[in-house]
């Protein structure tokens, strides 16, 4: 009997892992969050990357060349507008400056004296200069006859002779000077005098305006309101026209300056919508309007450049920022909806898939076209109708036919 049942053991055990393996595995159960597909007014936007600019930006520099004497800001400050930011030594300038103010003062006394009717005295004191050296030339002729004479004779030296003939050559040129002076003033009208006079005035006065200008270029002073955002100089560096001291950026109102696709471009207008969203902030988003899109397509990128203007009073956004920017151009009424997240993109492209809750709890597979993004809500072209639960949490990766639970309610 003890050898029967040694015989039989084995068929038994063999038996019993026969039946152990016909038994099916049960499917795992998956717990899952669903949303209803919803028909919306869906708003038709284009994404693109954007930077952020100041509205108003200004290179603040010199207008004449000089040593930097004092900086009164410093970069990050807020300034405004004709706020004197610098200035330059202007010592050179003062002195020009005091001279040309006697200059003018010279021209305008020359001019009062023409005005007054003093050229008659000019004229008898020239006449009088005619006399004394007709007088002169006459004595010094007389001289060198009588030298001339004694030099015939013997009785002096030719150095003399010399000597007169050169007393009497400076005498003739004195009396021909006083002469010509005599005829120019004889000749000369009172009416070309008083114009004359008037003329270097006026040069005087424009030379004495030019150094006040330059006294004020001196004075480096900003362009418009806002916050120093770079300085380039300090004191003692010698300032140019050519080289910026401050860059000056009025970042109240930012503009995040967009490349969008040519192919998008056609709804965006100047007023149209417009969302910032900077890479760097946490998903915070700030809106604004459209007031720029170029006429001219980027050959390179086939992108065409549209300004967002973005109010930004508390100066939140900075200069430089990058991120994206949303443009609204119009509305698609009645379309299904669904939350993002219930959508399994292909990459590069608007198709993707949707798990929904198939009834009988299982989950069933969908293909879907999508259209636009907004707003964490997909809009969906075809693949499913309103009313359908899509799985939101839970479905990446699920099985078409896939066993689901939802999940319980969080309590509130």
């Amino acid at each position: 009997m003890k050898r029967l049942n040694l015989l039989l053991l084995p068929a038994l055990i063999l038996a019993g892992c026969a039946s152990h393996q016909e038994e099916a595995p049960p499917k795992p159960i998956v717990q899952v969050k669903v949303a209803k597909a919803e028909l919306a007014e869906m708003k038709i936007t284009v994404h693109a990357p954007a930077f952020l600019f100041a509205r108003e930006q200004a290179n603040i520099g010199a207008r004449i060349t000089a040593p930097i004497r004092k900086l009164l800001v410093r970069k990050g400050d807020r300034v405004a507008a004709g706020q004197l930011l610098a200035q330059l030594d202007n010592r050179d300038i003062i002195a020009q400056r005091d001279e040309a103010n006697a200059a003018v003062s010279d021209a305008q006394a020359n001019l009062q004296r023409v005005t007054s009717g003093t050229v008659p005295t000019e004229i008898e004191r020239s006449r009088g200069q005619v006399v004394t050296t007709e007088a002169a030339l006459n004595q010094a002729q007389k001289f060198y006859d009588r030298r001339k004479q004694l030099f015939d004779q013997g009785a002096i030296p030719q150095r003399e002779v010399q000597l007169s003939e050169t007393e009497l050559a400076q005498a003739k040129s004195n009396h021909d000077v006083a002469k010509k002076s005599l005829d120019l003033l004889m000749n000369q009208s009172r009416g070309q005098d008083i114009l004359m006079a008037k003329s270097k005035v006026e040069q005087a006065q424009a030379r004495l305006s030019l150094l006040k200008t330059q006294l004020e270029f001196a004075e480096i002073r900003s362009s418009s309101a806002g916050t120093i955002t770079e300085q380039f100089m300090f004191p003692g560096d010698m300032a140019k026209p050519d080289a910026p001291i401050f860059t000056v950026m009025d970042l109240s109102v930012a503009v995040a300056r967009a490349q969008l696709p040519e192919s998008e471009i056609a709804g965006v207008r100047v007023g149209s919508g417009c969302t910032f969203t900077p890479a760097d902030g946490g998903g915070k988003s700030y809106n604004g309007r459209i007031s720029v899109v170029n006429q001219a397509v980027d050959t390179m990128k086939r992108t065409v450049e549209a300004w967002c203007e973005i109010p930004n009073p508390n100066l939140t956004l900075r200069s430089g920022a990058f991120g994206e920017a949303l443009i609204t151009t119009g509305t698609a009424a009645n379309s299904v909806t669904v939350p993002l997240a219930a959508v399994q993109f292909a990459e590069g492209s608007k198709k993707g898939i949707v798990m929904v809750d198939g009834g009988k709890g299982t989950a069933s597979k969908k293909e879907v076209e999508t259209g636009q993004v907004f707003e964490g809500k997909v809009q969906i072209k075809s693949g499913i109708n309103a009313g359908d639960s899509v799985i939101v949490e839970g479905g990446y990766g699920l099985p078409d036919g896939a066993q689901i639970k939802m999940a319980e309610a969080k309590k509130q």
